[in-house]
């Protein structure tokens, strides 16, 4: 009898199950190769930048890279910053080394306690040859201006600024003079060195969008400081700097930083951080609207630095306190305590709940 060497029909089943399983191998496949996320917005130009500008900061300072990526974010968001911390920090070298890689307009003005308003703004001179008054701009006509020691200056001089960093406009005898975009405003002060300084008014403070508190270094950086100094051999510092962001480039990433996603439940995140200040205890001043819309805007440069199209939470956290810090007045009492304004900013964020 001969052996019959068939092959077995497949159960219909077991066949069914392969099939199924070679689908879903195959669907997966598509599917991981499908979900690589892509953001609405085109930022890789404008990280490539940002992360130029670093490099060539970094050339000369060494650390402070909170610091860096703030005036960043000030430049990015269309906001002041206002440098605070110790004489021989690099306040002053860092916001000239910024300016340094943009092919834009840079002033400086020193403040101090003569300076008058029509020395920031200008004045009007009479012309013989015309018989007419001509209208002379002063040095706050520029894309970047850097104010040293901006508490050196009285009160009267402090509110010519007012206008000028909120508008972007200056008014002078009916005139109205329009500042071509970008200008940013970048002032430091010693927190030490009360004599011959003056507060600045409130109403100024608020037109910061960060006050950035400035540290020592650590011993590894100040090390490396000194081994830079050493090399350089009475060098320029600025020199080894390239210039290569131009002012309709600044423009076009300033406005797609605008275009970045925010969810409803992080509008209201913000909305709930700013009315906790109002209600807190220890706080005596809370923040106004504006230090909401100022959040909003940091936040989004945050994420645009980031790479990313949307705002997290953690983008609102991490503007909140350079936002509000300066924008809040902490109770006598608490004061008194050894409380800062930027450790009850700290709380509020930890009690509002984060949204999911």
């Amino acid at each position: 009898m001969e052996e019959q060497n068939e092959q077995q029909p497949l159960d219909p089943q077991e066949s069914k199950i392969e099939t199924t399983s070679s689908t879903s191998e195959n669907e997966s496949s598509e599917t991981t190769d499908t979900l690589e996320f892509q953001n609405r917005l085109d930022l890789r130009e404008l990280n490539e930048n940002v992360n130029r500008i670093k490099s060539e900061i970094g050339k000369v300072i060494v650390g402070q890279h909170e610091m860096i990526d703030m005036l960043i974010a000030s430049l990015l968001a269309q906001g002041h910053s206002l440098i605070e911390g110790v004489p021989g920090i690099a306040k002053t070298v860092t916001a000239k080394l910024l300016s340094k890689t943009l092919s834009v307009d840079f002033s400086r003005i020193q403040f101090t306690p003569d300076l008058m308003p029509s020395d920031i703004l200008g004045t009007s001179v009479f012309n013989l040859k015309t018989s007419e008054f001509e209208f002379k701009k002063g040095p706050i006509f520029s894309n970047m201006i850097l104010i040293d020691e901006i508490n050196r200056a009285p009160a009267k001089t402090q509110a010519a600024l007012f206008e000028v960093m909120e508008e972007r406009q200056i008014t002078m005898d009916g005139e109205r003079y329009v500042l071509p975009p970008p200008f940013l405003v970048l002032a430091t002060q010693n927190p030490v060195e009360q004599e011959g300084t003056y507060r600045l008014p409130e109403a100024q403070l608020d037109r910061f969008l960060f006050k950035i508190n400035i540290d020592y270094p650590a011993l590894d950086e100040e090390v490396e400081i000194l081994k830079r100094e050493h090399s350089l051999r009475d060098a320029k510092k600025t020199a080894q700097i390239n210039s290569f962001l131009t002012a309709e480039q600044i423009a076009q990433y300033q406005d797609l930083v605008t275009q970045v996603l925010v969810e409803e439940q992080l509008l209201s995140y913000i909305a709930q951080i700013i009315v906790a200040t109002r209600n807190n205890k220890f706080l005596y001043l809370g923040a106004s609207p504006r230090a909401s819309i100022s959040i909003l805007k940091a936040s989004k440069a945050f994420a645009a630095m980031a790479g990313r199209d949307f705002v997290t939470p953690e983008d609102i956290k991490r503007a909140a306190v350079p936002v509000l810090h300066h924008r809040v007045i902490v109770t006598p009492e608490r004061e008194m305590e050894g409380l800062t304004s930027a450790d009850i900013v700290k709380q509020i964020l930890e009690s509002v709940e984060i949204p999911r």
